[in-house]
Order: structure tokens, then C-alpha cells, then sequence
């Protein structure tokens, strides 16, 4: 199966040390998106950032090393959405507003559950 991360999904993942990609495989998801807008998202996020959520962020960016880069031009949001619907692809968020955007179109959504594991859900 497909899935496309998020910027928050990344960074929550490397902040609350979730093996992303055991998670990930546990659930199926065998190919790994992730659009050049959260790449800029990402390293917008770099100039604000310090301490442990710094930290966080460096592993979310090395994270990107094992995932498909998709150029799309556009919102984050809206090229995720997009994304979702060429690929038939889930979705990992936990961003509330894209979240309920997904549920509405229809596309999967996997979340955090108790800061340790991936599951399907919303929020």
C-alpha cells in the first residue's frame, strides 16, 4: 500500500521516537511519499526551532532518505490531498484541519495513538 507523510506526522514521529518505518511496515505501507512542499515546510520550520524540537526536526529531515520525493507545486495541504487521490494513498497526519479535510474526500488517515504506535483513525 501507499502513504503520504505530512510535515507534522514527521516531526511528531521523530519527537516522540516512533520507529516510523517498523510502524509504517506493520501497517502494510510499503511505498513512502512525501511532497517537495513538506520538504519546504520542513526546512522553513529550521530557522524557529531550537532545543529538543531542533533535535526533532534533523530526525524528521533524515527520515526523508527512505521515502519518495513527489514534485508538486502548491499549499502542503492541498498537494497531500492531491497526492492522495492520483495514488489511491493513505495519509499520515496528525494535524486536525487536514485530517478532517482527508476523512471528507474519502482517503485514509493514520494517526498517532498514545504518543507509541500508528494506527488508522481520525482525529
Amino acid at each position: 500500500m501507499k502513504v503520504i507523510l505530512d510535515t507534522n506526522a514527521l516531526i511528531l514521529s521523530a519527537e516522540f521516537g516512533i520507529d516510523l518505518f517498523s510502524e509504517l511496515s506493520r501497517l502494510n505501507f510499503e511505498e513512502i511519499f512525501v511532497p517537495k512542499a513538506v520538504i519546504r515546510e520542513l526546512k522553513g520550520l529550521s530557522k524557529n526551532l531550537k532545543g529538543q524540537k531542533r533535535t526533532a526536526l534533523n530526525v524528521a529531515i533524515s527520515f526523508l532518505d527512505r521515502c519518495k520525493i513527489v514534485e508538486v507545486d502548491g499549499d502542503a495541504d492541498d498537494v497531500i490531498l492531491k497526492l492522495a487521490k492520483e495514488k489511491d494513498a493513505a495519509v499520515f497526519t496528525n494535524d486536525k484541519e487536514l485530517n478532517q479535510k482527508l476523512v471528507k474526500a474519502g482517503v485514509s488517515v493514520i494517526i498517532i495513538r498514545q504518543k507509541r504506535y500508528l494506527s488508522f483513525g481520525k482525529i
